[in-house]
Parts: structure tokens; C-alpha cells; sequence
């Protein structure tokens, strides 16, 4: 199970004399935010009082450390660097706001569903593109001499991450060049919390958060990426899309959604896990039973918002994926997702496919207990109306062939 690796118990004794920003969270994003525009000669308030409502919330976690700080902020700042790097592309060549996104794929469910196989498995494809790891953290126009630089930098940042979490890269592999979720881009979301720790002040102001310029950000930066470079089939992928169905449709009329399914039981023990060693990197220390709560929490009102969007939508534009079919049979599962979204199964993907689904070599299955962080039965109990739908699209007996 999961613990605090020896590095990120020494880092925390260096920094904590000198990391202090936690203390005044207003006042030291005031400041990181006008060294930003100094430097970029330019500036977005709106956008970077919204992440000033994620910094804010970041200084109340509990057990916060000065490594989660100062990771937590540098990933802020980060993101606001990047979005005045697409506002820059946007105003030097005008032409990027009108390339066509079209008819997108859309990858969601709820986390640990396979819905990171469900994206590798479409992205794959040559009509198909996603966007990359490195690209939704620079974006900009094409530029091979500035992506091996930007690769190198950020593959010593994944090289940290991976000292600080050990157990990530058999739980969730981060690779800078290739596909990576939404929420690399997108400036709110759950995602906050699940990987740093509770925000109860930033979670109260993302309640009311209109999501609508969140995509047309994501849709920006998606055409800044498409600019120059050869058409295809944009392939995005991010849990909490799943909230977020109508928004989408707002943004991208002719999105399709691509929804994996799978046992909640299994899913929230996963995700406790995740989200348990994500904590640790953030947190002097963590509480496994509030953890569970959290979890249940949040992946509950995930899916009942999902159901709730399901009968809104047009059924043509959402496609299930279920994970046990998934496993038990993936040249015939793979195959239909294909022709469910309109696209073209080829003999080359047929081929392939059994490398698409392999597990990163290296890597280990990832072992999970539910009952240290929540009672199962409460969990089968709690997503019943969930479960009805997914005995109706999955054979959750259904002996696996291959490894997920």
C-alpha cells in the first residue's frame, strides 16, 4: 500500500524553512501573477483570478507540506503561462480561431474504468489525433527544435514525480509525448482536489462555476495544435468530462462520447488508492477514511450528473464502453467502438491492436484494499441505480482475456 517515499519526507525538512506562501495565499499569487506578465508582457485577470480561487483553496489542505506547496503553485503558474502563450498565437495569426474542430471524440466515465485504454485504443488510429502530454503544457505552433527542448524539461519534472510517488507508474504511467487527459489544459475541475487534497473553499466556488469558457479554452488551444499541421479527429479524454456533457455540446456541437463502465465496487477502491498516493506527495500525512468519503462523494455526483446528462442528450452521441466486455473479448469490443463513432477499422488496426492494449512493460497490476478506506456494501448500495444500467450493458462475470 502506499506510503511517504524518503525523499519527499527530506525535501520537506529543506524547504520548510523557506517556503511560506501557504501563509498568505493571496498575496503570493498577487505576486507570482505580475512576475508572469512582466515577463510575458501581457496579461489575463480573469483567468488568473480564477486560478487565484485554486490557490487559495490549495493553502487549505489539510496537512498541506512544503513540497505539495510549492508543486501545487508551480503547476498554477505554469498554466497561466500557458494560457498567455495561446493568447499571444491567437492575436499574432487571427486565422487560428477559425480551424474547424471537428467531431471530436470524447472519453469519460468515471476514473479508473479503463477509460485511459479507451483513449490509446481510439487515438490510435491514423485518422485520429490527441493531444500530447507536452503540448497541452506549451502550446503553441509547430516548432520541432522548441518540442525536444520543451520534451527534455518536462521529462525531468515526470522523473521528480515519480521519485516523489513510486506506485504512479503502475497506476496511472505519465509519458510527455504521449496522449494525456484534458486536465492538463483545463483550469478547474475536480481534478484539484483528487490529486492535491480537500479544498473546501475552492470546491464551494467550483459548485457555481461556470464551465463554458473552461472549453472554448480547451477549444482554443486545440486549434492553436491543429494549426499548420495535417486535419484529423481531435481524441480527448478526462473523467470529469462526464459532469460536463452539455458544456461540451455547447463547445463542440458534434462531440461524441466514449463512456466506459465498470464495477463501482472496483472503481472506488481503485481510485481511493489513487488518490491516496497522489495525497501523499501533497501532505505531511493523509486520512484513508477520509479519503473513502471523498472518493464516494465526488464519483456519486459524478455519475448521477451523468445519468441526468444521458437522458438529455441525443442517444446517437454516446457510446458505451464496458470494461468487462472490454477484457473478455477486445478484437470484437474494439472493432464495434470503432464503428459506433464512424470510424474506419482497418486490418493495420487489427494488427496493432494487441500492442495498443498491452500494459507498459515494466509495470505492475495495482493492488488496492476498498475496506481500508470504505465498507463495500455501502458502495454497492450507493451507486444501485448505476448498477442497473451497467447489468443492462456488461457481463461483470465475464472471465478476462487479457489484462487491463
Amino acid at each position: 500500500m502506499s506510503h511517504t517515499p524518503r525523499i519527499t519526507r527530506a525535501l520537506n525538512t529543506v524547504l520548510g524553512p523557506v517556503i511560506k506562501g501557504y501563509e498568505d495565499p493571496v498575496r503570493s499569487w498577487a505576486k507570482a501573477v505580475a512576475q508572469i506578465e512582466k515577463k510575458a508582457g501581457a496579461e489575463d485577470r480573469e483567468f488568473a483570478d480564477g486560478l487565484g480561487r485554486v490557490v487559495q483553496g490549495a493553502a487549505e489542505i489539510p496537512q498541506l507540506s512544503p513540497v505539495g506547496w510549492f508543486l501545487i503553485t508551480a503547476d498554477i503558474k505554469g498554466r497561466y503561462v500557458n494560457r498567455l502563450r495561446v493568447n499571444r498565437v491567437l492575436a499574432e495569426h487571427p486565422e487560428v480561431a477559425d480551424e474547424p474542430i471537428t467531431a471530436p471524440v470524447v472519453v469519460c466515465g468515471l476514473p479508473r474504468t479503463a477509460t485511459t485504454l479507451a483513449h490509446r485504443v481510439v487515438s490510435a488510429s491514423p485518422e485520429h489525433r490527441a493531444p500530447l502530454l507536452w503540448e497541452m503544457q506549451s502550446t503553441g505552433l509547430e516548432d520541432p527544435q522548441a518540442a525536444r527542448k520543451i520534451i527534455k524539461q518536462l521529462e525531468q519534472g515526470v522523473s521528480l514525480t515519480e521519485k516523489l510517488a513510486p506506485d504512479i507508474s503502475d497506476m496511472h504511467p505519465i509519458t510527455v509525448d504521449k496522449p494525456e487527459e484534458s486536465m492538463v489544459v483545463l483550469p478547474h475541475g475536480f481534478h484539484w482536489e483528487i490529486i492535491h487534497g480537500l479544498m473546501p473553499s475552492y470546491r464551494e466556488w467550483l459548485a457555481g462555476h461556470d464551465t463554458t469558457a473552461d472549453y472554448v479554452y480547451l477549444k482554443q488551444c486545440l486549434q492553436v495544435l491543429q494549426h499548420g499541421r495535417e486535419r484529423k479527429r481531435w481524441v480527448l479524454k478526462y473523467p470529469g468530462h462526464l459532469a460536463d456533457m452539455d458544456t461540451m455540446r455547447t463547445v463542440f456541437p458534434d462531440a461524441t462520447f466514449v463512456w466506459t463502465h465498470r464495477d463501482p465496487v472496483t472503481v472506488i477502491g481503485s481510485t481511493c488508492s489513487l488518490t491516496e498516493t497522489l495525497w501523499r506527495v501533497y501532505q505531511h500525512d493523509v486520512d484513508r477514511q477520509e479519503i473513502g468519503r471523498f472518493v464516494l462523494d465526488l464519483l456519486v455526483a459524478q455519475v448521477e450528473r451523468g445519468l441526468e446528462l444521458r437522458r438529455q442528450l441525443p442517444p446517437s452521441s454516446i457510446v458505451d464502453v464496458p470494461y468487462h466486455k472490454l477484457s473478455a473479448d477486445p478484437f470484437t469490443e474494439v472493432p464495434r467502438l470503432y464503428a459506433a463513432i464512424g470510424a474506419a477499422w482497418t486490418t493495420r488496426d487489427q494488427e496493432n491492436l494487441a500492442d495498443v492494449i498491452a500494459r507498459p512493460r515494466g509495470s505492475a497490476p495495482h493492488q488496492y484494499d476498498l475496506s481500508l478506506y470504505l465498507d463495500p456494501a455501502e458502495v454497492e448500495e450507493t451507486f444501485a441505480p448505476y448498477n442497473r444500467l451497467l447489468d443492462r450493458l456488461d457481463l461483470r462475470d465475464a472471465e478476462p482475456a487479457v489484462e487491463l
